[in-house]
């Protein structure tokens, strides 16, 4: 998949747990596993918005394109 989803490292960086991250957000653990692991077919701008803020990042940060 081209779409890379990057969301461990700005954990990492921001040492903030998914679970955190989840709780922070009030979207489910699993919901936010499944994007976290790049086999979302989608995300709601409101959801990466949501994210943004708490991990105060731009969703550059977060996604990125990878050619085949």
């Amino acid at each position: 998949m081209p779409i890379i989803v990057t969301l461990d490292a700005v954990l990492e960086r921001k040492g903030m747990t998914l679970t955190q991250l989840s709780e922070a957000i009030d979207l489910t653990l699993a919901n936010l596993s499944i994007l976290k692991t790049g086999k979302a077919k989608a995300v709601r701008f409101s959801t990466l918005e949501a994210i943004c803020h708490v991990l105060d990042c731009q969703p550059g940060e977060i996604l990125a394109f990878e050619r085949d």
